[in-house]
């Protein structure tokens, strides 16, 4: 059986904004993520519309906020 990595999100829209709340209180905000292509795993890998990759490692992470962008709604 295969495991699915992918996120929910794009249920909720085609891009977002998300802040990473990252132990001892470091925040980094990475705007324009496309939903669609974000892959989970021990390394959260987002994709941004100009096709930067950005890959997060879960372990040291506490939260995410996700605010979708409004033209999306």
């Amino acid at each position: 059986m295969e495991e699915k990595t992918y996120s929910t999100l794009s249920e909720y829209g085609k891009t977002c904004t998300q802040l990473f709340h990252f132990i001892g209180g470091e925040k980094r905000t990475f705007n324009n993520i496309k939903t669609k292509n974000i892959k989970q795993g021990q390394f959260t890998k987002l994709e941004t519309i100009d096709g930067r990759i950005i890959m997060i490692n879960d372990k040291n992470l506490l939260l995410v906020e996700v605010i979708f962008d409004k033209e999306d709604k």
